[in-house]
């Protein structure tokens, strides 16, 4: 398991505190960092690109995906000197154990996106007993053997939903009971919600983020009336509907083998096919489709339906049939001249003869941001697009009538262009950016929960932090974006005026 390491791979991190202590007493400037930081379940990098933004030091990475862990070293590792380069651990459960220290070398900030696992419900046992045998509790054995000052941990949504409300009680409780001043409501946040010019992206990514300062057990115990470090809203008035999906794209011509993004014969047809429906709404009838799906195999008239089937139907689903039926019989003389100029839409599959508009007033579907589903085709306005996820349909831009390529995906994290997948699979690629942190997000929350708990806080974590520029993503948006920004807010304090 130490495939394509860095130098100190096999060195204990205890022997690495050793290394740093003699070579500070012997008064040599090993470190110039403001501060060191681990970074856990690493992936690609979201939170390597903005702590060291901020100025920091990895000392430590932990990634057990070895393709992930190969574009993480490309990226972030192998550029630097091999004094500089952190331990690459790739399975924490083996740096963890049951008793005796953790083999991490210390640091100031844990970053971690971990997984979510179901705890153990052991009746009176609270905290890290029933977080054993989870890899938070693998994150939260460092965290006591290291106390470093602040703990920054992401998770899906659902990590604080209905159905894992035992998990997020533990979670909680288990800091507390480690040291770290931390807040019972989670900190939701997607990156869309931030401007251009503070690390935005065109992103619906909603994440949770949980943020802990260590002040010592009996404090974070009883300093527990603590606010979330941020709401889920947009941030110094920014509309989320000034983004545009273009900002994020390459031009086609600089993109290497371009053929394998763009869309197949067949694939034009069904968007061609639909998008004659569009134009012919609009011009019959001067409006756009109807926001529910369009099951084209259910248009028949409302009075063809069987009320005995209906009910024994899902709500749901009885419910888009009747509004199918009576798309149908209100719009019945479109649909027919439709169909008759496009016979070839009787050969489509069964879930491209489906379409689910959602791009509001856009004037065609070659105008939208397009995902092929198994449920059918869903068209989006070309603003921000939907969260990148693991395992998912690769989003189509209509304008340029190809998927996004795993360069611009990444930059919906926020991640900057030249960020390297050399020689991958791009499956794996897509992969790793769907699995990834939003760089942007984590920034702003990270800085806000700085800023805040400044007063307990290391003074150069702080002064880094604060000092650091606003915006981690450097070049992952094109001009454009700022320049809009621009003007958008010189607008608004015009109209004020």
């Amino acid at each position: 398991m130490n495939d394509a390491l860095p130098l100190h791979f096999n060195q204990s991190a205890r022997e690495l505190d050793l290394a740093d202590s003699s070579a500070k007493l012997a008064g040599m400037a090993k470190d110039s960092a403001a501060f060191r930081y681990a970074d856990l379940f690493a992936g690609i990098g979201g939170f390597h690109a903005m702590l060291d933004h901020a100025g920091g030091r990895c000392v430590y990475v932990s990634e057990i995906d070895r393709e992930a862990r190969h574009t993480y070293l490309r990226n972030w590792v192998e550029p630097l000197p091999e004094s500089r380069r952190p331990v690459v651990n790739t399975d924490i459960t083996m740096a963890t154990p049951d008793d005796g220290p953790v083999d991490v070398p210390a640091h100031d900030v844990l970053a971690a996106g971990f997984p979510c696992q179901p705890f153990s419900k052991s009746g009176r046992q609270r905290g890290m007993d029933e977080a054993r045998g989870t890899l938070f509790w693998n994150i939260a054995r460092i965290l006591e053997d290291r106390t470093p000052a602040v703990v920054l941990l992401e998770n899906v949504r659902n990590i604080a939903g209905p159905r894992h409300t035992h998990e997020w009680d533990v979670i909680i409780q288990t800091l507390r009971e480690i040291g770290y001043r931390v807040s019972s409501t989670p900190s939701v946040f997607s990156p869309h919600f931030l401007p251009p010019s503070l690390g935005g992206t065109p992103q619906v990514r909603d994440r949770v983020f949980i943020l802990g300062t260590y002040v010592g057990r009996e404090r974070a115990l009883n300093e527990t009336d603590v606010p979330p470090t941020v709401v889920r809203a947009p941030v110094d008035g920014w509309n989320v509907h000034d983004w545009n999906a273009e900002w994020i794209l390459d031009e086609d011509s600089s993109i290497a083998e371009l053929s394998k993004y763009q869309l197949t014969t067949d694939e034009t047809t069904w968007v061609d096919v639909w998008d004659d429906l569009v134009q012919r709404m609009w011009s019959a009838r001067g409006v756009r489709l109807p926001g529910f799906p369009l099951w084209a195999d259910a248009w028949i008239p409302e009075r063809g339906l069987d009320p005995i089937e209906l009910e024994a139907l899902p709500r749901w689903k009885s419910q888009i049939l009747i509004k199918n039926a009576r798309f149908y019989d209100e719009h019945r003389d479109v649909i027919r001249d439709w169909k008759r100029a496009n016979p070839v839409f009787a050969t489509f599959p069964e879930s491209r003869r489906k379409l689910e508009w959602q791009a509001q007033d856009t004037g065609s579907l070659w105008g939208t941001v397009m995902h092929f589903r198994p449920s059918g085709i869903r068209a989006k306005a070309p603003t921000y697009l939907p969260a990148l996820v693991a395992i998912t349909q690769t989003s189509v831009i209509g304008s340029r009538r190809r998927r996004l390529t795993p360069h611009e995906a990444a930059r919906l994290q926020g991640f900057s262009r030249t960020l390297s997948f050399t020689g991958q699979r791009d499956s794996a690629s897509y992969k790793q950016v769907g699995n990834g942190v939003a760089v942007g997000a984590a920034w702003h929350v990270f800085r806000t929960h700085v800023e805040r708990d400044a007063s307990d806080l290391p003074r150069r974590l702080v002064r880094a932090v604060l000092n650091a520029p606003l915006n981690p993503t450097g070049d992952a948006l094109a001009n454009e974006a700022m320049v809009h920004e621009a003007r958008s807010a010189a607008l608004t304090q015009t109209v004020a005026s």
